[in-house]
């Protein structure tokens, strides 16, 4: 068995249990990790000195089934900051040998609007989260497509994400929108929620989006099991052809059926739902896909995420859509179909931390200062 997190909450509770130990003790446990962790201690970890006050079983449970000597599973191997200042990306070591990345990004919650007034508020970061080393889903503009699928990450490496965050920035929102497809790895997903939104950690489901291609079956599911929860679908084109030209992942999730899917998660949920949309040159972004887009999602409550497309070196056969084209694509969507459209700002672009660069891949950038933006996650509360 290889190392385990003791972010794996359902395999620490259940160690317990077999030991006769109080579950109680589990977010006393997490919150000393934090804490130590956000102190950046170093050197060898000692259990009964960082977490004082556990029943001696609980040490032997610890140090025998969740790392012995080390409370993570995986170390920070490397942090790269974008040139404003405002992006973060972390090259998170697992204990298999392999690497993810995760983002961190910084916004001043008062240039969202609610009502048409500033929210209220001031700066808080965002964590762009990955839940799979690399993806089988295949999309022909996304850099973690190109790596091919390697393994699930277990709820507590998904956690341990935000653990090492944490040190950087307090994180109040959480996208599911790193490396990896969400929805196929379900229960991890749903464990490190769970997770996250207990103590200590205590974020609010409203302030936790995961994004998805379009996994019907796990749609179907995912109200009942995180009620409350914001769910984004990578749509990306309004037929389902084109769908597949760019997505070949679409084909096994007919459009029709995935908008029936949506139609039942909402008529649930009662949430808006939000639509990513990548703009690629020439493939979706004319004014006939602007239409096609519009007529689909009409009946819907979303707001529309234009993404203008990020360079990802010889790896992509596609363009970025001008800027004008762009306005005027959300022009149609929001004049004539009254669609909530809103276009993504690009963040982190030069460390390969914006949408779809992902890659397991390391720049060497500096450090400046920069204003910092208003957040999509404001947009869809």
């Amino acid at each position: 068995m290889g190392i385990r997190s003791v972010f794996d909450g359902g395999e620490l509770r259940r160690e317990f249990e077999k030991n006769g130990i109080d579950g109680k003790f589990v977010g006393i446990i997490w919150k000393h990790v934090i804490g130590n962790n956000a102190k950046g201690e170093s050197g060898e970890w000692n259990w009964e000195k960082q977490v004082p006050s556990l029943p001696s079983s609980a040490y032997s449970v610890l140090r025998s089934n969740f790392g012995g000597t080390k409370p993570l599973s995986s170390s920070l191997h490397s942090v790269f900051h974008s040139s404003d200042n405002l992006t973060s990306k972390l090259l998170i070591k697992l204990h298999n040998g392999e690497f993810v990345e995760a983002v961190i990004m910084r916004y001043d919650t008062r240039l969202g609007k609610y009502a048409g007034k500033p929210r209220p508020g001031g700066l808080r970061a965002t964590l762009c989260i990955s839940s799979q080393v690399g993806c089988k889903m295949g999309c022909k503009f996304c850099a973690t497509g190109s790596m091919g699928f390697k393994n699930n990450l277990s709820s507590g490496e998904i956690v341990e994400q935000l653990v090492h965050a944490s040190a950087f920035s307090q994180i109040r929102n959480v996208v599911f929108m790193g490396m990896g497809e969400p929805l196929n790895n379900y229960s991890a997903v749903v464990e490190a929620v769970r997770i996250m939104t207990g103590l200590p950690f205590q974020l609010s489901l409203k302030r936790i989006t995961v994004s998805t291609v379009g996994i019907i079956h796990a749609i179907n599911k995912l109200h009942n099991d995180l009620p409350g929860l914001n769910l984004a679908v990578s749509l990306h084109a309004p037929a389902q052809d084109i769908r597949c030209q760019i997505m070949p992942a679409a084909r096994a999730f007919p459009l029709e059926k995935l908008m029936n899917s949506l139609q039942e998660y909402q008529r649930k949920s009662l949430q808006k739902i939000l639509i990513e949309y990548i703009m690629l040159d020439g493939v979706n972004d004319e004014e006939q896909h602007a239409h096609q887009l519009g007529k689909l999602l009409e009946t819907f409550q979303v707001v529309v995420n234009l993404i203008p497309f990020n360079p990802i070196g010889t790896l992509s056969q596609f363009k970025p859509t001008s800027e004008q084209k762009v306005s005027n694509f959300q022009k149609i969507l929001r004049g004539t179909y009254n669609i909530r459209t809103t276009v993504r700002k690009q963040m982190g672009q030069d460390i390969s931390g914006a949408c779809g660069q992902l890659v397991v891949n390391i720049p060497d950038k500096s450090l400046a200062r920069a204003e910092p933006l208003t957040d999509i996650e404001d947009l869809v509360i």
